[in-house]
């Protein structure tokens, strides 16, 4: 039976940890602030469902929430390019670049 290294188990746990990220303050309330209106009108729209709100009615709201999710996104990303994106790149690692187009990719389907 093959046993790891405690290295190799350090290895194994690492790729299965999540990255994290430290925000400045000010990023952090900007989202959570972002995330909370979003969460707000989402339940607006529960609302309407149950209310038997008119179809159009609904939609525009849900438009609306698809427009804040995409202001939300944008602003993450920015931050996400300017930050965590170009201090890779200065540190060398560029597959940083690929993962970023995955990311774009999937934000364009």
């Amino acid at each position: 039976m093959d046993t790891l290294e405690s290295t190799d188990r350090i290895e194994v746990l690492q790729c299965c940890q999540p990255k994290m990220k430290e925000r400045s303050d000010e990023e952090y309330k900007r989202l959570i602030h972002r995330l909370n209106r979003i969460e707000g009108q989402v339940r607006g729209i529960k609302g309407m469902v149950e209310r038997g709100i008119y179809c159009n009615d609904i939609l525009a709201q849900s438009a609306a929430v698809s427009a804040a999710i995409n202001a939300f996104n944008k602003e993450l990303l920015s931050n996400h390019i300017h930050t965590c994106v170009a201090t890779d790149i200065r540190n060398g690692n560029n597959e940083v670049i690929d993962e970023l187009m995955k990311t774009m990719h999937k934000l364009m389907k």
